[in-house]
């Protein structure tokens, strides 16, 4: 029998009763392993059971968020058209920049996170996030820009052909010939995309995070695959579906995924057709063979639209505006919650003074007026998380304002303003990592409430007309001659639901995890 080695612990130590008295703690019995202060709050939330549910919960919608394009679509994985023998891949050809990054993200990130063992995989996850971010950065940003620049091509072409009814059709074509070729040409993406990256860079290179080595080696090839993506990605087919009738016809033969709708797939003879109702029985296609058998498993909407479907999609915006919203406003308040709690004095007042003039203005109301005066252009998913998060971080920085006050006087502080060092660092290095537990309790409220709000939003009609949203699936469930659909209410409700008590489950459990007055005792 091998004996124990001397510098092993224990059996008793080893086994880790869970609960002991104090004359067993004083004998070294269940004694815990030193470990790092964040570490002891994940292990103290990842032990409770609603923690754990809502983890499970989180986990299944941001699969849906990254991989709901490749797992529900109408669009064909594999087509064949039997006339000409040509095969393509319309799934693949109508996949947009944002979905092949996530997709990308998803199958190497996790692996590379979870897969290298333990050590440093706390760094390992927050360098694929910042890698993730840049690269969203450059290809939203790049987005937002070719939208300017076709409505500018739309309204030049307009003019030139006003022109050209006015004075001549050589004056009207060359009046709109500056405009036309670059937006439609194959390397606009890429000039696009190069100069938003720079931009991106920079700001990267900026961030007070790592070492500015470590930065650069996450900044570059994330900047790189979201241009690449942009010059690949900028002249997009037109949304077509056009597959069932071939298909049908016999003309083709598709391979589909697993659910073969798109969520602005419209059938107008479907409009709110029962869970389980096949194409045939909604009257889409009248043939027995192909297609027919196709089956709506959640029903449709009042478009006609498959509700499955759209619940999936909507996974995305709903992580989206949560986590985007709440960064924003999280980012905004510990900055201004930094400087007024340490330099304190008429810098606090002011401060003190503006966070209240915010914390006046009804941000539900604010967003409803916003989305009923912009154009729909500009009615997007990324235009509401601006305006969440511009206008709901006075949470966070009230939290910060309490900690600096709390830790500015502290010995270690004043060490680090003894010694040189640059008022951001004692800030945001040496102040902010021993204040900031408060904050980030309250960051999980405010994702659930972030994401209430966009639902809201969307059931009033005034939410991003591009995105799918669980709160438009919720808008159609009665009808406008008072007929109620229970599968329209039940399903997205179910959803919304579930998402907002798993963010507030879990910002109990790490409330209570962090906060030593609110420590259940070993005893």
């Amino acid at each position: 029998m091998p004996k124990p080695s001397p510098t092993s612990p224990p059996a008793e130590i080893r086994a880790m009763p869970a609960s002991v008295s104090g004359v067993q703690l004083a004998q070294g019995i269940g004694v815990k392993p030193a470990v790092g202060f964040w570490t002891d709050a994940w292990q103290n939330v990842s032990q409770r059971t609603p923690a754990r549910l809502a983890l499970s919960w989180l986990g299944l919608v941001a699969f849906f968020a990254v991989f709901a394009p490749v797992l529900a679509s109408g669009h064909p994985l594999w087509m064949k058209d039997l006339s000409t023998g040509t095969v393509s891949l319309p799934l693949w050809d109508n996949l947009k920049p944002l979905d092949i990054l996530l997709i990308v993200w998803g199958l190497f990130a996790i692996p590379y996170v979870v897969l290298l063992g333990p050590s440093k995989r706390g760094g390992r996850f927050w360098s694929m996030v910042g890698a993730l971010v840049l690269a969203i950065a450059v290809v939203a940003a790049s987005g937002i820009i070719q939208d300017k620049l076709v409505r500018d091509a739309i309204d030049t072409a307009r003019q030139a052909q006003a022109v050209a009814q006015a004075k001549g059709l050589a004056e009207g074509a060359a009046a709109g010939a500056f405009a036309k070729p670059f937006v439609r040409s194959d390397g606009a993406g890429y000039v696009v995309g190069g100069l938003v990256g720079l931009v991106v860079v920079g700001a990267g290179m900026l961030m007070p995070l790592g070492t500015r080595r470590g930065r650069l080696i996450v900044a570059l090839p994330a900047v790189l695959i979201g241009v690449l993506l942009v010059g690949e990605r900028w002249t997009t087919p037109i949304e077509q579906f056009r597959y069932l009738s071939r298909e049908a016809d016999g003309q083709v033969r598709a391979v589909y995924t697993l659910v073969p709708f798109s969520p602005f797939q419209r059938f107008s003879s479907s409009d709110r057709a029962a869970p389980m109702t096949t194409l045939a029985a909604a009257g889409v296609v009248d043939k027995a063979s192909g297609p027919a058998g196709r089956v709506f498993l959640a029903g449709t909407d009042a478009f006609g639209q498959d509700v499955l479907t759209q619940l999936l999609h909507s996974c995305r915006l709903a992580i989206s505006i949560g986590l985007v919203a709440t960064s924003i406003s999280v980012l905004i308040g510990v900055t201004v919650g930094a400087l007024a709690g340490f330099f304190g004095g008429w810098v606090d007042s002011l401060l003190s003074r503006v966070i209240e003039i915010f914390m006046a203005v009804p941000v539900l109301f604010l967003l409803i007026v916003a989305a009923s005066v912009v154009p729909n252009e500009l009615r997007t998913a990324y235009v509401m998380m601006a305006i969440i998060g511009c206008f709901t971080w006075t949470g966070a920085a009230r939290f910060t304002r309490a900690e600096f006050l709390k830790l500015r006087n502290q010995d270690f502080v004043q060490a680090a303003q003894a010694t040189g060092t640059p008022i951001m660092s004692v800030l945001f290095k040496h102040i902010l990592p021993n204040g900031v537990a408060p904050v980030l309790v309250d960051t999980s409220f405010a994702i659930a409430a972030a994401i209430s709000v966009e639902a809201t939003l969307s059931y009033l009609g005034l939410g991003p007309v591009e995105s799918a949203s669980w709160g438009k699936l919720l808008s159609s469930a009665l009808s406008s001659e008072g007929e109620f659909k229970w599968w329209l209410a039940v399903c997205p409700g179910v959803a919304i639901f579930l998402t907002v008590l798993s963010y507030n489950l879990l910002g109990e459990a790490l409330r209570d995890a962090i906060d030593p007055r609110l420590k259940k005792a070993r005893v």
